[in-house]
């Protein structure tokens, strides 16, 4: 077992850790049963989104210098 740091949202992981302790679950453990049906369970959705990514990231992108100068925000 290794210890792991992540940058979570402070809201997410409160309503998450009372989540988690109103039902007596380990935090960690739900994390882990999480990654482990991403990268064993649904091994098509991964590849879908890896494939969305690449069409993303070959998009056509406007160079914005600055953002609200250009858009009037």
């Amino acid at each position: 077992m290794t210890l792991k740091t992540f940058n979570v949202e402070e809201t997410v992981y409160k309503r998450f850790s009372d989540f988690c302790k109103s039902n007596g679950m380990s935090m960690s453990k739900q994390i882990e049963f999480f990654m482990r049906s991403i990268i064993e369970n649904e091994p098509e959705v991964k590849q879908e989104y890896i494939q969305k990514l690449e069409r993303i990231r070959q998009g056509k992108f406007i160079k914005v210098d600055n953002f609200a100068k250009r858009y009037g925000l």
